[in-house]
């Protein structure tokens, strides 16, 4: 019998757009290479972005907010497996999923830690550094009891796991890190890269409507200006999906400083540019930006926040900065530093052969789910506090959903 993955998305993926909708793509591949058939729900509207997974044989259906339609649709599809694509997703559909299909694995994908970039967030809106305190929110309680009521959660940042297993004390049991899965990049890609002197111009991307991306641009904004009058002929060119109003003023011929929009190919405009530059101020997770530039040959300077959880003990590909002087002034060093941007473009090929390619994670990880689907009940008595979350935190759920689809039926 074919094993059946059920994925609960807040979202309908835009993999083009955001670096989780790559990420979705990415585990739906793993499973149907493991012979997963798959079905995708979402109660949100698709867009002119979303990505045809029925192209790629993944049956999806639009599914209600408390309405118990859902109980119905998702006992007749009896999956093997259900991924719920956030914590949110998971808190309004997994007691439904357990009452309905209760020997289901349930899988949660963090995305990113939530409650660690707004902890972030808050720090740096206040102008100061983090501290423990900033971690205890509405945000935690209700992401640590996601995570503790599905049988296994995956992590996409090694700085991530460490800080759920050594400051929370998380059971490294239900964590399974896995992080963004690639093709190694070959010697005949390797050839196919722009030259050092076939590129021109610095570039930036991110959804603007991400907030840490919107404060990124915000950064290039103050930072530009410093970089253009020792760069007279460059220009930079800020590229993301769903510009804002406030971004399009942000906008600057004369300045060079170019809000571009919607990237038709992420490729085309990285193999064009000869630097990628964000000053990420805040987040958590892994950074997708930055992950592409490595794989189409394009150094980058970032903060230690944009790295994060990527390069381990092995070189950068470009530059690591700690304050805006720093940033302006290895943005110019390495826009004109052949020598150095060669050296970096070779580190950003080692990153992604030797930390994510793809075979490194996809045995490891199907080995892991396949001996949970064998071991459920034993898994799930070991994790007793999920038992605990699962009674006390479900009930309020549940009750609160049933309230909300009495009422919409009055």
């Amino acid at each position: 019998m074919q094993n059946h993955l059920v994925i609960i998305g807040t979202v309908w993926p835009e993999p083009n757009s955001t670096a989780a909708g790559s990420r979705m793509l990415q585990l739906i591949k793993l499973f149907q290479n493991q012979n997963y058939k798959i079905t995708f729900l979402s109660s949100a509207s698709k867009t002119d972005f979303s990505y045809n997974l029925e192209n790629q044989d993944v049956k999806t259906h639009y599914i209600k907010l408390n309405n118990n339609s859902f109980d119905v649709l998702i006992s007749e599809l009896n999956p093997s497996i259900v991924l719920f694509d956030r914590f949110m997703t998971e808190e309004q559909y997994g007691w439904r999923v357990i009452e309905n299909c209760p020997n289901a694995l349930r899988i949660l994908d963090t995305e990113d830690l939530h409650f660690l970039r707004k902890a972030r967030e808050i720090a740096f809106k206040q102008n100061r550094s983090l501290n423990s305190k900033d971690y205890i929110s509405d945000v935690f309680k209700r992401e640590l009891a996601s995570i503790y009521r599905c049988d296994l959660s995956l992590i996409i940042s090694k700085y991530e796991i460490e800080l759920l297993t050594n400051l929370f004390k998380v059971d490294p049991s239900i964590l399974h890190y896995i992080p963004f899965l690639v093709e190694p990049i070959s010697k005949e890609t390797i050839n196919h890269f722009p030259l050092f002197s076939e590129r021109s111009h610095f570039v930036s991307i991110g959804n603007f409507l991400h907030e840490p991306n919107w404060q990124t641009v915000l950064q290039l904004k103050k930072s530009w200006k410093s970089i253009k009058k020792a760069l007279p002929e460059a220009e930079l060119h800020v590229y993301g999906s769903y510009v804002t109003e406030k971004a399009k003023q942000l906008h600057n011929q004369k300045e060079g400083f170019l809000i571009k929009g919607r990237a038709e190919s992420v490729k085309e405009i990285f193999y064009k540019a000869r630097v990628l530059l964000a000053p990420i101020p805040y987040g958590a997770g892994l950074k997708g930006k930055l992950l592409e530039s490595m794989l189409f040959g394009l150094p980058n300077v970032t903060t230690e926040m944009g790295s994060e959880g990527m390069h381990g003990n092995h070189s950068w590909n470009g530059f690591i900065t700690t304050t805006d002087e720093d940033f302006i002034e290895k943005a110019i060093e390495l826009y004109q530093n052949q020598t150095f941007w060669q050296q970096s473009q070779q580190n950003g090929i080692q990153l992604i052969n030797k930390r994510f390619e793809k075979s490194l994670f996809e045995n490891n990880f199907i080995t892991k789910v396949n001996h949970l689907l064998a071991n459920l009940d034993k898994h799930r008595n070991q994790n007793f506090l999920g038992q605990v979350f699962q009674h006390q935190t479900l009930q309020s759920t549940k009750f609160m959903s049933k309230w909300i689809e009495l009422k919409n039926k009055t």
